[in-house]
């Protein structure tokens, strides 16, 4: 099977997964499961966060998943458990679909380490 048909078939995979886990099925979209790896990243599942937090978890999100490629690197966790990240490059100026490509694959990778198609 082709690369692009297995990140298809996995990103859909997840897709159904998560949507059936957190939105009573409704499908979610690639922002709502940026938010849900923020989340979990953050590691405080049973809170409600303000409007600026949740930008802040999907910035915790989009760290984590750039830094296999690169992008980001760990630097450590405030006070008030919030990891952060330093910026090692750049990224690359991409189109939208491009974007949305780069961050699926970033996605699946994410739950392929933590083994959740195994």
């Amino acid at each position: 099977m082709a690369r692009d048909e297995q990140l298809k078939e996995k990103w859909e995979y997840l897709v159904k997964f998560l949507s059936d886990k957190f939105a009573d099925g409704e499908l979610l979209d690639l922002d709502a499961i940026i938010y849900l790896i923020g989340i979990q990243e953050l590691g405080q599942l049973h809170r409600k966060f303000k409007k600026d937090e949740k930008l802040n978890l999907m910035h915790i999100a989009i760290c984590k998943l750039l830094e296999p490629y690169g992008y980001y690197e760990f630097d450590f966790v405030d006070e008030d458990g919030w990891p952060h990240y330093i910026m090692k490059e750049q990224l690359p100026a991409l189109k939208a679909g491009e974007q949305s490509v780069l961050m699926k694959e970033a996605i699946v990778l994410y739950f392929e380490q933590k083994e959740f198609f195994n």
